[in-house]
This record gives structure tokens, sequence and C-alpha cells, in this order.
């Protein structure tokens, strides 16, 4: 079994020239990277994971922490952006699993137990124990949709206000005045910042704020269905309905057409996040585009940033928003 020194022999560098390339030291000339890489492969060499952790006092795991089910579509999205960032870095991803409601359980010893150089954490709102507990650790965090920062701790979210207000702005110009929101879980850093974004919107066009207008819900089909069945029980129902997912806009189209109503000719119905499935829906639904694969990839960038250079501060990263237009917006009746 071929050793260090003899892929350094075959390159012609030395061991701690070897040594950075397998480590991903960023000061080797890519001439010298080639050669080192040729003769990794021509050797079949294998680095020793342990004896790698012990010269560079990492252990080359980070954690991902994901704390709402896993058959949000938004999940596998940006899975799949954590993993296509990791394929080339050296690193290995640890899903992991945690009793966050249970008193005597402890985050931080989770990951200390598991060695874990960094943690990416979606879903868990910052003010809980575990992740308060986690800023005050100094183990490097890259948190997703939560406005949660520290010395060793970033974040990484969508402009979410602003892509509301593109939605409303959308619905204003196509004549709506009765404008709701189907809105995301209370206190939750996205759910509050796309609320924002909805009440500027209305404002900037003069439309009033009806507290009946926004009902809450958790994101989901069936609060979607919930949400819109509320709204379209109104003596003065709304013409169009933004909702902060995708998800919970599926539900509301549903809720609509099980009246016998549609989309876009009763209500006009935008999303936000477009999962895959907002293209192939019927009708296609309008939505605020988050580029959730580039969150899930800048999330480990950022990570990795932070564990490399640990005296810089950790990144606070905001992602635009876009609106995608489909077929499920269209004019007001009362404007036709």
């Amino acid at each position: 079994m071929a050793s260090i020194h003899d892929v350094a022999k075959e390159a012609g560098v030395s061991v701690a020239t070897v040594s950075k390339v397998i480590n991903h030291y960023p000061d080797v000339s890519e001439k010298t990277r080639k050669k080192v890489k040729h003769a990794i492969a021509l050797l079949r060499y294998r680095p020793n994971v342990i004896a790698r952790g012990l010269v560079t006092g990492r252990s080359w795991t980070v954690g991902v922490l994901i704390h709402v089910p896993f058959t949000n579509p938004y999940v596998s999205m940006l899975l799949e952006g954590i993993k296509t960032a990791l394929e080339h870095s050296g690193y290995d991803l640890m899903r992991l699993s945690a009793r966050l409601n249970d008193p005597d359980y402890s985050f931080i010893d989770h990951c200390q137990s598991r060695n874990l150089d960094g943690v990416v954490v979606f879903g868990v709102e910052k003010d809980h124990r575990s992740i308060l507990e986690l800023i005050q650790s100094g183990i490097p965090t890259m948190f997703v949709d939560t406005d949660a920062t520290g010395l060793r701790a970033g974040n990484i979210t969508t402009d979410n206000r602003n892509g509301i207000r593109k939605a409303v702005r959308h619905l204003f110009e196509l004549g709506h005045r009765r404008i709701a929101y189907l809105a995301g879980v209370p206190g939750q850093d996205v759910n509050e910042l796309r609320l924002a974004g909805y009440r500027e919107g209305l404002e900037a066009f003069s439309l009033p704020y009806r507290e009946n207008y926004v009902v809450g819900g958790d994101y989901s089909y069936d609060s979607g269905i919930q949400g819109m069945n509320r709204l379209m029980e109104l003596r003065e129902p709304p013409t169009a309905v933004i909702c902060t997912s995708d998800m919970s806009a599926f539900g509301a189209i549903r809720a609509i057409e099980a009246r016998g109503l549609s989309v876009p000719g009763d209500f006009s119905v935008v999303g936000f996040d477009n999962i895959f499935e907002a293209e192939l829906f019927k009708p296609g639904l309008t939505t605020i585009n988050q580029n959730i694969h580039a969150i899930g990839v800048k999330s480990i960038e950022a990570l990795m940033a932070m564990i490399k250079h640990p005296g810089e501060p950790p990144p606070v990263v905001t992602e635009p928003s876009d609106l995608i237009i489909r077929e499920s917006t269209g004019r007001a009746k009362d404007a036709r």
C-alpha cells in the first residue's frame, strides 16, 4: 500500500506539499496540484482519515440539523445543494437527530461527542435553548433562514421581504385590491420577514391592512386548504392570496377548486419557494423564487470559510428573490 512519502517521491514534491493538496490548502500552484493528484491516482493512495485529523486538528465531518419534516420539498433541494458543495471538499456529512424538547438533552454535547468541525442548522427558532448554547459554544455554525449570529455563527437567507413586495406589486398591477396572506408559523424569522414585506407592499399602494386577511399556518398543504377556506367564508373575500410557501399555495388552489371555482378566474394565488413541482402543478404556480440549491451550496462554502479562517467575522448572506410568473395569477374580476 502506497504511503504519502511514495506520493511525494512520484510527484517530485515534499511530503508537506502532498499534505496541503490533500487538505485543500490554497497556497499550492495548479500545476503542482495536478502533479500530486496524478501521483495519488497512479499509486492509488488513500489518506488515513484518523492520521489526517491528528495532523490538521479536524475530523473532516460536518453535521446538518434539519428540524422540519423531510417530506418538505425544500429540504430535499437544500440537502442537494449541501451535498454538491461537499463533493470535492474532503468533508463527510453527518445528519444529526436531536431531542430539542428534552430539558436534559444537550445539543452541544451531541456535536462534541461526534467531534464535528461545524454544523448547518435549519428549522430551529433562534431563541431555542439549544441554539443559544450552540452560538456560545464556538462551534462554527451556519443557520439557514434563522437570523442568528455569534462569534463563530453566521446565517444565510433569501430576501424575503422584497420577494413578497414583488408579489404584491404584481397582483396590484393585475387590478387586485383585496390581497390576502396565508402566513407561516408566528415568531419564526422567515414568517415575520415575509409578513413585514406583505404589509410594506400594501402600504406602497395605499391598500388597507386587514387583520382577517392574514391567516396563520405552518407552510403545509393542509394549512393552505384550511386557510383558504377561512378566507373564502369571509363576507368580503379577497380576490388574490399570497402564500408563504408553495405547498400552502397548492393547498389553497385545491380548496378553491373544491368549491367549483377556478384559479386564476376567481382567485389569483402566489406561492413562495419555486420548488420543482411549482412548474408542473396545474395551473402552473406563480411564485417567489428562492434558489434553494444555491442556499445549500453557499451555507457549506461559508461554513468551510469559518473552519479554515477562525479569526474572520462569520458571514451573513442574503440571496436575491425573484418573482416567477406562471398561470395561477390573472386579472382581477372587477378590473376586467
